[in-house]
């Protein structure tokens, strides 16, 4: 589910969401929400375009809208690219067939010329329920034009089989010097990747790995920019200054690559579902993984019952992730703001609805406490104790964060993650590969 992995590359998220095409194509023929026709925006009810795997996040809060008002909702599901480039397309148009849109966090740049201000939703009372880093996404040049509908971001997973066996936790201590337990720290997580990389069925190859290396994905590498303590990872949009090049952002990738002894080799082309996959196969000890995956871990898995989950892991600045948050947002030249800000701020009211559908995401600080102490809710706490982490930043608010991610972020840690890569070089060339796309 694309969605759930929070993947950046528009071009890939449409590759894992070919399955989803087929589906979304019947939802637009059944509500003629394509533009055209009867579209259900024409009604008296509302129309909501939706990723594929934010549709299981609103059903329930639609259904209750409906219940309590007597409008109807409409949920549109579209692949990834598909949501991107229809929402694209019919804003510089300024001929919405939405009402609402969930758009995803880094989005909220490009699309803010074509969305209506939401300034009046965000009450004192709002903002002190939300994370410090979805409030200030939220905001465009000073004006809100999106309520965070859910929100994610990478945690610690670690096997309780291997932390709690007897004796690898004597056999670590010994050779380490302190107990094994869940790794808080960056050299505490190098560590326990290396003790636990072994051949545990003696054929003379390695079978277990202590964790994975990503270099397919971005935002586990930027979680990591800020666990150094970097307080604008990769360039400063209200500067204009490109910062991929300094002390932070290369501690941070040698840090990252430090890794690969650790790590399954093909690095260059794991990706989250890849990653997830080792994982459930019961060939990693740990992996830094979106939240949501406590909740979905396949029944056949050999490691089932036996995840453990904690907060982000920290460098020099203290523990970081990267919050994935998604935003309800309505479209300036949309013929019915009034119902869609309505229905916004519903959403915002009843967010503890989404706690119990397939990816268990709500945005509130509250709507995570009022579960936080139920089973099978378990990664909540580690969760909040991320997003409330201080360096837990957002990604720069540019129009152009998208192609830095395509074109320049991506390809430098697949060039990082192989042998003998120069990081110093690698950083200074991204460099000037960014500053060419946002001059």
């Amino acid at each position: 589910m694309k969605l759930r992995m929070q993947l950046t590359g528009r071009a890939r998220r449409a590759l894992v969401a070919t399955a989803a095409v087929s589906a979304a194509a019947l939802a637009l023929s059944g509500c003629g929400a394509g533009g055209g026709g009867d579209d259900a925006s024409d009604s008296a009810g509302l129309n909501v375009v939706v990723e594929g795997g934010g549709k299981a996040e609103l059903q329930p809060i639609a259904d209750l809208y409906e219940e309590e008002t007597g409008t109807e909702v409409t949920l549109v599901e579209l692949p990834y690219a598909g949501l991107y480039d229809r929402i694209s397309s019919e804003l510089q148009a300024g001929e919405p067939s939405f009402d609402v849109a969930a758009l995803d966090a880094i989005w909220l740049p490009a699309f803010a010329p074509g969305l209506a201000p939401l300034d009046d939703l965000y009450t004192d009372e709002v903002e002190s329920d939300l994370f410090g880093g979805l409030v200030s996404e939220a905001q465009v040049d000073g004006t809100f034009v999106g309520m965070p509908v859910w929100t994610n971001s990478e945690i610690l997973f670690y096997r309780t089989d291997l932390f709690e066996d007897p004796a690898n936790m004597a056999d670590f201590e010994a050779e380490y010097g302190y107990a094994l337990a869940a790794p808080t720290t960056w050299e505490q997580y190098r560590d326990i990747a290396e003790f636990f990389t072994r051949d545990t069925d003696g054929d003379g190859a390695i079978d277990l790995y202590g964790t994975d290396v990503k270099g397919a994905v971005e935002t586990e590498w930027l979680a990591t920019v800020s666990q150094a303590g970097e307080e604008s990872m990769v360039l400063d949009a209200d500067a204009g200054e490109v910062t991929i090049d300094d002390a932070e952002h290369k501690e941070a990738l040698d840090f990252y690559v430090s890794l690969l002894p650790y790590a399954p080799s093909g690095a260059a082309q794991l990706d989250w579902a890849g990653a997830q996959n080792l994982f459930y196969q019961g060939k990693l000890a740990m992996m830094r993984f979106w939240g949501h995956a406590y909740r979905q871990t396949p029944d056949d898995s050999p490691i089932k019952d036996q995840i453990g989950v904690a907060p982000m892991i920290g460098g020099s600045g203290g523990v970081a992730g990267v919050p994935g948050a998604w935003y309800l947002s309505v479209p300036a030249s949309g013929d019915k703001q009034d119902a869609a800000k309505d229905f916004i701020q519903f959403a915002y009211e009843h967010n503890d609805l989404s706690a119990d559908t397939s990816l268990g995401l709500v945005a509130r600080k509250s709507a995570f406490e009022s579960k936080e102490a139920e089973a099978g809710f378990e990664n909540y706490p580690a969760l909040v104790a991320t997003l409330e982490a201080p360096q837990s930043l957002p990604r720069p608010a540019t129009p152009q964060w998208q192609e830095i991610v395509d074109s320049v972020l991506i390809p430098m840690l697949q060039k990082a993650v192989e042998p003998g890569a120069d990081t110093a070089q690698l950083l200074s060339d991204a460099k000037s590969q960014i500053e060419s796309i946002v001059e």
